[in-house]
C-alpha cells in the first residue's frame, strides 16, 4: 500500500542516484513489509524494524544505493539511513537525512583495532533518517541490529552513561540511538545525495570517511572491524 503524502513533500519522496526508492527491488520489499499496516505510522514501524534487525550493521561504502544495501544486507549509518527513507518513500511517506557530528571513539572503540582507531579524528559524520508522520518530522534512527545491541551490553562495551532505556522505537517521538555522543548537530538534508555533496565541499579531512583507494582495498580493510562486529553480536 502507499499512502497519500502531504502537499509540498514532493522533496522528500523523490527518488535520487543513491535513494532509489524506484528500484524495482525496493519498492517491492517495501511493499512486502508493510502488509497489513493501516496506517504510515504502522507501516513506518514495520520499516524501522525491519531496517533496524534484518539489516545487520556493519561497514560498507557511505554512497552505496538503497538497492545495494538491500541485497548485501549489511550497512552503517550513512547506508542504512539512505535504505530506510527509500523504502518510506517507496510507500509514500515523507523522509529525510539528519546529520551530525558524533565522538568517533566512543562509537568504535569495540569494533575498530586499534591501528585503525588511532588514524581517527576526533569526531565522525554520522546520519540518521527521519519520517513526516502526524504533521511533524520525527527521527527514527535504526542503527545497531539488536543483537548486535544485546552483545554489546553483555561484554560491558556500552558505558552505563550511553545505554539507552530502549532501543525501540514508537512511532511518535524523536528516537536516537547516538545522541549521547553527538558533538555537533550540522542539520537536515532532503538525501544522502545531498549531505554526501556537503561533507565532500565543506567538511573535506574534519570528519572520518573512507579514504580514496580501490574499493577492493577499502573491503579488505572494513573486513576487520566487520569480524569483530559478528564475534560480538554472536556472543
Amino acid at each position: 500500500m502507499v499512502w497519500q503524502s502531504p502537499e509540498g513533500m514532493d522533496e522528500y519522496l523523490k527518488p535520487t542516484r543513491l535513494c532509489d526508492c524506484d528500484n524495482v527491488r525496493v519498492r517491492e520489499k517495501a511493499k512486502d513489509i508493510v502488509n497489513g499496516a493501516e496506517t504510515p505510522k504502522e507501516a513506518a514501524l514495520k520499516i524501522f524494524y525491519f531496517v533496524r534487525d534484518e539489516i545487520l550493521f556493519g561497514l560498507d561504502y557511505p554512497d552505496a544505493k538503497a538497492s545495494h544495501t538491500l541485497r548485501k544486507q549489511i550497512g552503517q549509518c550513512f547506508t542504512k539511513s539512505n535504505l530506510q527513507i527509500a523504502l518510506l518513500r517507496a510507500v509514500g511517506i515523507p523522509a529525510r537525512c539528519h546529520y551530525a557530528h558524533i565522538a568517533s571513539s566512543e562509537l568504535v572503540k569495540d569494533i575498530t583495532p586499534r591501528f585503525m582507531r588511532s588514524r581517527m579524528p576526533r569526531a565522525m559524520g554520522h546520519p540518521w533518517c527521519e519520517c513526516y508522520l502526524s504533521e511533524k518530522w520525527i527521527a527514527c534512527e535504526a542503527l545497531r541490529d539488536k543483537a548486535l545491541f544485546e552483545g554489546r551490553l553483555k561484554k560491558g562495551l556500552i558505558p552505563k552513561e550511553q545505554i539507552p532505556p530502549t532501543i525501540d522505537w514508537d512511532g511518535e517521538t524523536d528516537f536516537i540511538l547516538s545522541k549521547p555522543i553527538i558533538v555537533e548537530d550540522v542539520g537536515t538534508f532532503p538525501s544522502s545525495d545531498e549531505m554526501l555533496e556537503f561533507i565532500a565541499k565543506e567538511e573535506k579531512g574534519e570528519v572520518s570517511m573512507p579514504p580514496k583507494l580501490p574499493r577492493v582495498i577499502i573491503s579488505f580493510v572494513f573486513s576487520f572491524p566487520n569480524w569483530r562486529i559478528n564475534r560480538i553480536r554472536k556472543r
